[in-house]
């Protein structure tokens, strides 16, 4: 959710969750884009899954499921990232405009890129455990759906939903909610960066120390298997990892940024920035377009993202949950 900081610790108390209605894009916005809930160090972070931002540009904590399978319009971005068609609009002859496949990224991901990592019950998609906490729910969930996510997380499992503004039922735990806000970066060939000699690809056997910088920097959920997702860049100082990005979510043509962080003793010096357009050129390499998520109060980061050319699409919410049990 290039989910940075500014979401309560989930670990110390439960957080209610506002009953607003959804908003529509238009309103001007990681992972890692995210945070979120859950055990340390590579667990469910504490923070949230919008602490995701570029963490090495300041300490100010701020930058700024299953959908069902037939969902509503929703808004669409052009190659530059302005929004096109707010949520729920209609195209020209009042014709529903198609829906986009970042309304719904989770399960745009788990049943397309990711389809091999998804685990499904009834309508609910998620990702195995070890891999990320992200849950894909209905818009319209029932008792049924949330029995089946229970039956997915498993007795006192924690999961993060994006875009569900719901409260869960009373037998669940929230355990963090937050606003968020959905940006897109530049997908044309002529913005390819040259790259970065210093960014080296981080694989398996760099999990333990990636799992110790991201529990240093709460930039958002990162667990033993994440790694598996996409590829990670990273910058190494005297031999230490300092500072990583990498790709999260997949979605047809898109790609997710995440996990952007920086030890805090090497912060101020653009690395976060140098690895995202590191990112982002591979991302463009591949045809595809990158995306990110990040706390609406992240605003150092937002503007970081904005500088590199990233626009918002549209705004949405993460919501932590723990499963009865």
């Amino acid at each position: 959710m290039t989910l940075g900081p500014g979401v309560p610790d989930a670990r110390t108390r439960r957080v209610p969750v506002p009953r607003v209605r959804e908003e529509r894009s238009g309103e001007g916005p990681a992972d890692d884009g995210s945070g979120h809930d859950g055990p340390p160090r590579g667990g469910v972070p504490q923070d949230g899954p919008a602490r995701d931002g570029a963490t090495d540009d300041g300490p100010a904590r701020a930058a700024r499921g299953r959908a069902s399978e037939e969902t509503t319009a929703t808004a669409t971005a052009d190659g530059r990232g302005t929004v096109v068609n707010a949520p729920g609009s209609r195209g020209p002859g009042d014709t529903p405009v198609r829906p986009h496949p970042l309304d719904h990224p989770v399960r745009a991901a788990l049943t397309g890129p990711h389809a091999g990592f998804a685990r499904r019950r009834g309508r609910v998609l998620r990702y195995p455990a070890d891999v990320s906490p992200w849950l894909a729910l209905p818009e319209d969930a029932t008792d049924e759906d949330w029995a089946d996510a229970a039956a997915l997380a498993g007795p006192g499992g924690s999961l993060v939903l994006m875009g569900h503004r719901s409260p869960p039922p009373d037998s669940w735990e929230t355990t963090f909610y937050a606003d968020g806000v959905q940006l897109v970066g530049p997908g044309t060939p002529g913005t390819v960066t040259a790259r970065d000699e210093e960014t080296v690809r981080l694989g398996p056997a760099d999990v333990p120390e990636i799992l110790d910088l991201v529990e240093r920097t709460r930039p958002g959920p990162f667990l033993p298997r994440t790694i598996e997702l996409g590829t990670y860049l990273g910058i190494r100082r005297h031999g230490a990892l300092v500072a990583m990005a990498g790709e999260r979510l997949r979605a047809t043509g898109w790609c997710e940024i995440s996990a952007v962080c920086t030890a805090p003793e090497h912060r101020g010096q653009g690395l976060a920035a140098r690895l995202v357009l590191a990112v982002c050129d591979g991302i463009r390499d591949r045809g595809e377009t990158p995306f990110l998520h990040a706390a609406t109060d992240n605003t150092n980061a937002v503007r970081l993202y904005e500088s590199l050319g990233f626009r918002l699409r549209t705004t949405t919410c993460f919501l932590g949950v723990r499963a009865p049990g």
